[in-house]
């Protein structure tokens, strides 16, 4: 009864942490913005983001010259789309910036000169929980299409399909 029971934890403790978006051991991701070229209107900010995803808990880097130009954080689209730089939330000069990504939502960071500004030199992200993104990731089991191969083989892309039927084949194989 006691090994019965060690199971049944660990399966229910591996399930909620699968079905919270693994978040009771969350990865977190480093980002540079603009990749290698960094903060620079030669970046191509808006595409190097199109298909990044930002969870909280990430931190992005800016790396950029700080005697040549300098970020603002700034509250709304509006301000960010119109490069209204008036009212910063926060600036940023050392020209190796740390931003923790902290809390779920928009997020809109604009070089500090407008004509840059008003050239591109702009990031907006939307920070999305790990559970969220994790959602996102298709999950497909496909079987090889090219026939029946010796062993059958299936090509499962999917951790948590893995550990669902591994976790079924362990109680199978305990007669639970």
């Amino acid at each position: 009864m006691g090994r019965y029971l060690m199971v049944v934890v660990a399966l229910i403790i591996t399930m909620l942490s699968v079905s919270l978006g693994g978040s009771l051991v969350e990865a977190t991701t480093h980002h540079v913005v603009g990749g290698d070229r960094g903060w620079a209107l030669s970046s191509n900010i808006a595409l190097w983001s199109s298909d990044k995803d930002f969870a909280v808990g990430d931190t992005i880097w800016f790396t950029y010259s700080a005697s040549q130009d300098s970020i603002t954080e700034v509250r709304s689209k509006e301000e960010f789309e119109s490069c209204d730089l008036s009212n910063p939330i926060k600036m940023y000069t050392d020209g190796v910036d740390r931003v923790k990504l902290d809390g779920k939502g928009p997020r809109y960071f604009t070089s500090a000169r407008p004509e840059n500004c008003k050239n591109g030199l702009k990031l907006h992200i939307v920070v999305q929980s790990q559970s969220e993104i994790a959602m996102k990731k298709p999950v497909m089991v496909e079987a090889l299409a090219a026939g029946p191969t010796p062993s059958g083989a299936v090509s499962v892309q999917s951790e948590s399909t893995l550990l669902f039927v591994g976790l079924l084949g362990m109680l199978y194989y305990m007669g639970v």
